[in-house]
């Protein structure tokens, strides 16, 4: 989805670009990033960015065009990385009525859409969570 060589050849044309990428990007990606953070870090590094500033943004499309929408009345532009569409297929399927229907079934002592995860990656996924949750 994202490369490196998206990253080159954009800032060919906009060598100023600033480069911020979710952490779901390849490696490649992150090491050439300038930043590398959660969609909220992405999110309040844009924000608060200096006004006139370029942006290349590996992660979602939806949230880069509602970013690129909000900032630029101050002459911030935000690019998102890929040519190709990066969308989450899975967050659409977060809304009230899904989120009513898991508790509904909860009550009635019922798990619904139980995810299971391996040993191993549980153990990286909680150390990852908790160097998350540690900046607060």
């Amino acid at each position: 989805m994202f490369q490196a060589k998206q990253i080159d050849d954009f800032k060919k044309k906009h060598p100023e670009t600033i480069v911020i990428a979710h952490p779901e990007a390849n490696f490649e990606v992150c090491e050439q990033a300038d930043h590398v953070g959660s969609t909220e870090m992405i999110l309040k590094t844009v924000r608060e960015a200096k006004p006139n500033t370029r942006w290349l943004v590996a992660t979602e499309l939806n949230l880069v065009n509602r970013l690129k929408e909000e900032v630029k009345d101050q002459g911030k532009h935000v690019h998102f990385m890929s040519p190709t569409v990066a969308m989450c297929s899975t967050m659409f399927r977060t809304d009230p009525q899904h989120l009513a229907w898991v508790l509904e079934n909860l009550v009635e002592g019922t798990v619904v859409n139980q995810i299971h995860v391996n040993d191993d990656d549980k153990v990286m996924a909680k150390k990852a969570l908790e160097n998350m949750l540690s900046l607060f």
